[in-house]
């Protein structure tokens, strides 16, 4: 099913805030209305169409994970995480052996070049890992995490077509040229599961990181002496937090807290979600590790936080109960946030004339009815 366009209905403009106005679909991509069109939606005032989600930051969901080397595994991500709003993503992969994220990264790539129109779109791939600290290595594998190996990213940009757009890392184990290599082929650097001083922190951002991974998690907190990996996201312009605004990785004074230091245009939502998102709880897997989900918490059985259950339209409507924004303040954060970080806001991130048609249909509460993608429904539960 396609979608022809909205009228006399509620929508986020960029730039404009929620406006009772109208746009057409033409070529998969936000057109004005020339008053000739055909099929217009109007929605009551129940509704509010927002520019669709992206997750950065997701490893699975619906029993399937990025890792898993299948079609079928990362189409069945792409359309569960529809129901959230999510029209965009990045699957992300673990710090496993080199054959395995190799696997991971040529399945991703053969999904990415058929081109598929069914769920969400893979915009391409974060490698979340191996590069990075044993101490803060979280509920990744130790035995295959690697450090200041340029030639094994060189060989995973390689496997993947060129298609990483994002690699977590610990700084202080990888240096600059590592970095430099990143920048060079257009990915984006991210801080993360990372022992990295405020002043490593300060040197990575210099020489090209832009982004923290799931700020607060696996990384050196803040110390009144030393303000570590933490502190240094907080304070570096240049850098972009991700934030899993589940409430269980991160408080609400902590959340709080980084939404007064970086501000609305600095801080990313994203799920970091595993194989059990939208399931039961129960014992399911994340880089071959067993972990126990219990309602919102996924744990290993040592007790390390493994990943969540986290959908993108709840993490916004915690992040707006937490800080007390405003809905489209806090949509921005899944939604033009990302966008700017990866370099696609000129295509993506907002609804705009020229931007493609990629939105959701939700009410106040953060419930989606329907997301489209490109003009074409993904997931209706309005029509």
């Amino acid at each position: 099913m396609e979608i022809k366009g909205f009228k006399n209905t509620n929508i986020y403009f960029e730039n404009q805030g929620i406006v009772k106005s109208g746009f057409a679909v033409k070529d998969k991509k936000i057109a004005p209305l020339t008053g000739g069109e055909e099929g217009l939606l109007e929605l009551d005032d129940k509704y509010l169409v927002i520019p669709g989600f992206i997750d950065k930051h997701i490893h699975g969901s619906n029993h399937s994970d990025a890792m898993y080397p299948t079609f079928e595994d990362i189409l069945n991500i792409a359309k569960s995480i529809a129901q959230e709003g999510v029209t965009a993503f990045l699957p992300t992969t673990m710090t496993q052996s080199k054959e395995n994220v190799a696997a991971a990264l040529a399945n991703i790539r053969k999904y990415i070049e058929q081109n598929v129109e069914e769920g969400a779109a893979v915009l391409g791939v974060h490698l979340e890992g191996p590069f990075i600290s044993k101490k803060y290595k979280g509920s990744q594998h130790e035995q295959f995490i690697l450090s200041g190996d340029i030639e094994s990213m060189k060989y995973f940009q390689e496997i993947s077509g060129n298609n990483i757009r994002q690699v977590t890392f610990a700084y202080e184990e990888n240096g600059p040229e590592f970095t430099k290599y990143l920048v060079k082929e257009g990915i984006v650097a991210s801080i993360g599961h990372s022992d990295a001083t405020a002043a490593d922190v300060f040197a990575a951002a210099k020489a090209g990181v832009t982004s923290a991974t799931h700020t607060y998690n696996a990384m050196r907190g803040l110390h009144h002496r030393e303000a570590g990996t933490l502190g240094g996201s907080m304070l570096a312009d240049e850098i972009s937090c991700e934030l899993i605004a589940d409430l269980v990785h991160v408080s609400p004074e902590a959340i709080r807290i980084l939404y007064k230091m970086k501000g609305k245009d600095k801080v990313v939502l994203v799920t970091d979600a595993i194989e059990s998102k939208h399931l039961t709880d129960g014992v399911y897997h994340l880089g071959g590790q067993e972990v126990f989900v219990k309602g919102d918490e996924a744990r290993l059985a040592s007790g390390v936080l493994a990943g969540s259950n986290l959908s993108m339209n709840k993490a916004v409507k915690n992040f707006m109960t937490v800080t007390g924004v405003s809905l489209t303040d806090a949509v921005d954060l899944a939604t033009i946030n990302p966008a700017r970080v990866l370099k696609i806001d000129d295509r993506k991130g907002s609804i705009n004339f020229g931007k493609d048609a990629d939105f959701a249909v939700i009410d106040k509460d953060l419930n989606v009815y329907l997301t489209v993608r490109g003009g074409k429904v993904i997931y209706n539960n309005l029509l």
